[in-house]
């Protein structure tokens, strides 16, 4: 009879990147906090894929941050009442679509943000125990994981 080795779910990949994604969710927080610019990770991140995506519909925009539409509404209104985007309205196979883009105040406040981040992001470089070039394999590797594991689920946003 062969012997098994039992597997917990703590030794999984699932769990370390669960961990991990926790982790690194806790960093940002502090790290927006250190930033004090008046936005949250979640805000940064959409006007970030605002500023990337002109004038990209709330479907759109809830798909590629990974949240609701209902939460990437909350955010979307937030982000305009601090006059960081606009809306407007469009059409979209006869049918009249609300679509978002990015103020002059609010490239101005992604670029002050992305600035610090960046600084943030090297001061923790340096001092990580992990070389930039594992941290920029392990990104790709994440990334193709992501994409594989993409195809596999149904998003329903």
């Amino acid at each position: 009879m062969e012997d098994k080795l039992v597997k917990h779910f703590t030794d999984s990949i699932y769990y370390e990147l669960e961990k991990t994604a926790r982790v690194l969710r806790l960093l940002g927080v502090q790290m927006f906090e250190k930033i004090d610019a008046g936005l949250g990770g979640d805000e940064h991140a959409a006007l970030d894929t605002i500023s990337c995506n002109p004038n990209i519909c709330q479907r759109d925009l809830a798909k590629l941050i990974l949240k609701d539409r209902a939460n990437t509404g909350k955010i979307i209104n937030s982000l305009e009442e601090k006059k960081l985007i606009e809306r407007c309205i469009d059409t979209k196979n006869n049918r009249l679509v609300k679509k978002v883009k990015i103020t002059e105040k609010g490239e101005e406040t992604l670029a002050y943000i992305n600035n610090q981040l960046e600084k943030m992001f090297n001061e923790q470089r340096t001092n990580c125990k992990i070389n930039l070039d594992d941290i920029e394999k392990v990104q790709c590797l994440l990334k193709r994981l992501r994409l594989s594991f993409e195809e596999l689920i149904d998003m329903k946003i």
